[in-house]
């Protein structure tokens, strides 16, 4: 049986947000839509995460171990590890029993069986200004959409509903399962209606009957300005479409900001730059220059400035992401000694040397 956890790459007592970041992780590597995905790996991968992700159901694979197969509509346990030799304790009284065959083996008690979109993972590069300002942006994915000629139904347009054979309209069927106990009935949903216990006489032919379809489409996205390389976007409903209206899975998009040739930014959201000045501006004192993000501005290089000596341009850096205001830019300064001097440039720096001497 598959292990979730070693499946994920995650201890067994890990949290749901590190569970959540080993999911998205993964499914990005092997979505079967990239180049490289991996179908089969990607459906264990999602199974994984269906159960471990769900407190209930967590709590149920921790309890009795690769016995729990918390993955499709009917779930189950292939055998009962983890009760004592004693018998099924804590389970009697009325009703005790049903509950935890139901439980076990599926079933469940929802009239319908909804197959909800997969989410969708996909990556966007965005520049160091358009970091600074927030951008708006255009995704193109092909997906599962909604069909537009049944509206997700799976019916031809003006088909005519009949009673499904299968389930003769109850919306739910009964399976025998083998168990050590012998063989017991299973009442799970009918996977002809998926419960509804309604087929249509003709399926729509552009779905085939699936109430969704292969289309590319284009997706507005808003990336916000202090956003970090790294850093994830979700869209609410933007993924697979799900089948019969069941619900959408969401869009997952990671951003990746590239680099800047001047410019760098530190964890508290300034802009960092370096600029070069004279040797006798930093004796002397000037004003300079500087390219920051909202153009060229002019800052004062005050007498005896040091080489690395660092200046602030206040609140000129990167927005913050979650509050208002934003960082510093903050100006190193680098001091050029020239390497190759005029007969007068040597005599003044003597000069200034000798000075320097007697003071």
């Amino acid at each position: 049986m598959s292990d979730y956890y070693k499946i994920l790459g995650v201890e067994k007592g890990a949290s749901e947000e590190e569970i959540k970041k080993a999911y998205r992780k993964l499914a990005h590597k092997y979505h079967p839509d990239k180049e490289g995905g991996d179908e089969n790996k990607f459906k264990e991968i999602n199974e994984a995460y269906q159960v471990l992700s769900d407190k209930s159901k967590r709590a149920q694979y921790d309890q009795f171990g690769q016995t729990f197969n918390g993955a499709g509509g009917n779930g189950g346990f292939s055998g009962f590890e983890g009760f004592g030799q004693g018998g099924f304790g804590g389970f009697s009284g009325a009703g005790g029993w049903e509950d935890v065959f139901s439980d076990i083996f599926g079933g469940g008690r929802s009239s319908h069986h909804q197959e909800a979109g997969r989410d969708i993972q996909t990556d966007i590069e965005i520049t160091f200004a358009q970091m600074v300002s927030g951008v708006k942006k255009e995704i193109k994915l092909y997906k599962n959409v909604v069909c537009d000629v049944c509206g997700g139904s799976g019916g031809a347009p003006g088909a005519k509903e009949d009673t499904c054979p299968d389930c003769h309209g109850t919306g739910r069927i009964r399976k025998s399962i083998r168990t050590i106990l012998g063989t017991i009935a299973q009442e799970a949903v009918c996977d002809r209606c998926r419960g509804k216990g309604k087929v249509y006489a003709e399926k729509c032919r552009k779905c085939q009957g699936e109430g969704i379809h292969k289309e590319e489409k284009i997706i507005p996205i808003e990336i916000p300005a202090g956003i970090s390389s790294g850093q994830t976007i979700s869209v609410r409903g933007e993924g697979e479409a799900g089948k019969f209206g069941a619900p959408s899975g969401d869009l997952f998009i990671n951003v990746h900001v590239l680099r800047h040739e001047k410019f760098n930014r530190d964890e508290e959201n300034n802009i960092i730059s370096e600029e070069k000045i004279s040797f006798a501006q930093a004796v002397l004192g000037d004003k300079i220059d500087v390219e920051t993000v909202e153009g060229r501005v002019s800052m004062k290089i005050p007498a005896g400035t040091q080489n690395g000596e660092i200046f602030r341009i206040r609140h000129m850096g990167v927005p913050f992401l979650r509050s208002s205001g934003r960082g510093h830019h903050l100006v190193k300064v680098r001091v050029m000694v020239p390497k190759k001097l005029s007969r007068r440039e040597k005599e003044l720096i003597s000069e200034l040397r000798d000075l320097e001497a007697k003071s």
